[in-house]
């Protein structure tokens, strides 16, 4: 009896000892009492480690001696080998390990103190929330220590940042599987939805009617690049389906432009909209019926679900949170990347520039799944194209572009659920089509790779003086006459105010006479 009244003085001395301890400091984040229990459970029961296996890894106990334990459990597994106190302990001699994880002794404790694995898959988790907490202290403590350093540069000190949360947060973003009944009604109700919509589409409509016909629309979580060799139009047709989307059908649109300003991007799109010239909207050298033009077309804008970002170098990190919140409190339905090598894979250190665009093209795929909307995201070609030489220069399919031709990564091909190129024959001085088509004011949307629906090419009409790609059947704008000058658009215009701009600030246009 003395000796247990010893040893209670003991354990009673030891407790107020910690408690004294955590008064003065801070302990990290445990649960050691489960770890014991998650490893027991492991030891005793059969399945206990598929259980526990997709979301536990050895670093995520705290204490050392139950990481070198899971790690033997781990290698028992992949092995196929049977996981009991005995093939774990032998295990752990084979590692040289056996010592370092308490002994025999201990393994022996562990399977003892397991009573039940009813609560294992919570104990677990608790376990992996405890390992998160102390690698985002480890994390914020690294950053801070930087931080302090005079020598450090700040530009590159949130670039590792970045790239360091991003990573973390990569890693513990794990989904568990489903059991199939509740997706194929799922699918059912999409299926139903597209039969009951008159337009035939089970997607977002991109207002190009046949291109929409071919794709049935942009699909839920699919990434669609649409690449180009430069001055073919990447930025005008994203620019135009804008405008197809967000301002004739009210579909919320986001768009990230890492190439222009936020008002060099509303400019380009004033140019589309308006129907004037990009020159004019420079120069602000407008005609008084231009004037007019601009007010009447310019309000189909104002209210437009339509969301710009013009973040320079737009890291994946900085996408992905800008991304969750434009769709959580936006409910934009689409977003819209111009272009994808400009962005930058979160100050992550790479071999090369192809591993840092592979992860960013990775990374986008696994934006669309979780967001579940289209991300379609611009790409560059490589110069193959305009290397490319056939025994005829003239022949309409020497210049067309290839998958092959994806600048700085084939993962890019591979992670792409739709590539499309934009080739316009007359850039290169092709008059003609492979079937004698005229190709003067013509582009092709070439559906290069479409991995749940037919390849093909979409013809389309481009206007270069209003950067702008239209329906072959859609009314044209009128064309510039000999001088240059484009003729009015026939409107009947509001003229009752004796401001022709209505809510507008009259300053815009100060030499405007009213009709």
């Amino acid at each position: 009896m003395p000796e247990q009244k010893g040893t209670t003085r003991r354990r009673l001395s030891r407790s107020s000892e910690q408690e004294s301890l955590v008064q003065l400091g801070r302990l990290q984040p445990q649960a050691v009492e489960l770890e014991k229990a998650v490893i027991g459970a492991c030891i005793i029961e059969q399945d206990a480690f598929a259980t526990v296996s997709d979301f536990l890894k050895p670093q995520s106990f705290y204490e050392s001696k139950h990481q070198v334990i899971f790690q033997a459990i781990q290698s028992l597994a992949a092995a196929n080998s049977p996981i009991d106190m005995l093939t774990v302990v032998e295990q752990l001699q084979k590692n040289g390990e056996l010592e370092n994880a308490g002994g025999a002794a201990y393994i022996a404790e562990l399977s003892r103190s397991m009573l039940s694995a009813a609560h294992l898959e919570y104990h677990a988790r608790i376990v992996a929330q405890k390992a998160l907490a102390r690698d985002l202290i480890s994390y914020t403590s690294e950053i801070q220590k930087l931080a302090f350093d005079e020598g450090q540069d700040i530009q590159e000190l949130m670039q590792k940042a970045e790239g360091q949360l991003f990573e973390l947060s990569k890693s513990n973003l794990k989904k568990d599987f489903t059991q199939i009944d509740p997706v194929i009604n799922e699918a059912y109700e999409l299926l139903r939805k597209a039969a009951a919509r008159t337009d035939g589409l089970s997607g977002l409509p991109s207002g190009f009617d046949k291109l929409d016909a071919m794709t049935s629309g942009w699909q839920n979580s699919d990434l669609i690049i649409i690449a180009a060799r430069p001055a073919m139009g990447k930025t005008a047709f994203v620019l135009s389906m804008a405008r197809n989307m967000a301002v004739d059908r009210q579909i919320p649109l986001a768009m990230f432009s890492l190439e222009m300003s936020n008002v060099q991007l509303v400019n380009r799109l004033l140019v589309n909209v308006c129907e004037i010239s990009g020159e004019k909207i420079k120069s602000g050298q407008l005609a008084n019926y231009e004037w007019q033009q601009l007010d009447l077309k310019m309000r189909e804008l104002f209210g437009a679900p339509l969301y710009v970002d013009d973040t320079p170098s737009l890291s994946v990190f900085e996408l992905r949170t800008k991304a969750r919140r434009l769709v959580r409190d936006y409910g934009v339905k689409m977003i819209i990347i111009d272009y994808l090598q400009l962005m930058n894979a979160s100050g992550m250190s790479y071999g090369s520039r192809q591993e840092e665009v592979s992860t960013i093209s990775r990374s986008l795929k696994g934006l669309a799944k979780e967001l579940n909307i289209p991300i379609i995201a611009l790409s560059q070609l490589n110069r193959s194209v305009e290397q490319r030489t056939s025994s005829n220069p003239e022949s309409p399919d020497s210049k067309r572009p290839q998958l092959s031709d994806l600048r700085e990564s084939g993962a890019i091909e591979q992670d792409a659920d739709m590539v499309c190129f934009i080739h316009r024959p007359e850039y290169y001085k092709i008059y003609k089509d492979a079937h004698g088509n005229d190709t003067k004011g013509m582009a092709e949307i070439i559906i290069a790779k479409h991995r749940n629906g037919a390849v093909g090419d979409v013809r389309l009409r481009f206007r270069s003086e209003f950067a702008r790609f239209l329906n072959i059947d859609d009314n044209m704008p009128p064309l510039p006459d000999d001088d240059g000058t484009i003729k009015p658009i026939p409107s009947k215009l509001n003229t009752e105010d004796d401001d022709p701009f209505g809510s507008l600030d009259s300053t815009m246009a100060p030499n405007v006479t009213p009709f």
